[in-house]
């Protein structure tokens, strides 16, 4: 896969468009100044995502490792 060039002239005048084409194609976009690479516009790393909290409305508590939902009279050893 070859990466997109332009020069920063052409990056200036369109600099909006193409952070936002940057974004949805997810190509990287190399900015050059008189023919020599100067800077590279890549996309966003994908959102991380926060570990507590994550189930909440997916997964429902039914229980408590203290109290268990079923007594433990209900229980069977095999």
């Amino acid at each position: 896969m070859s990466m997109k060039t332009m020069g920063a002239g052409t990056f200036k005048g369109q600099c909006l468009k193409i952070m936002d084409e940057v974004r949805l194609t997810r190509q990287p976009v190399v900015i050059t100044k008189r023919g020599r690479p100067v800077a590279r516009l890549v996309p966003p790393d994908e959102p991380w995502h926060e570990v507590l909290g994550c189930l909440v409305g997916v997964v429902e508590i039914l229980g408590d490792i203290e109290e268990p939902v079923t007594p433990a009279a209900d229980w069977r050893v095999w």
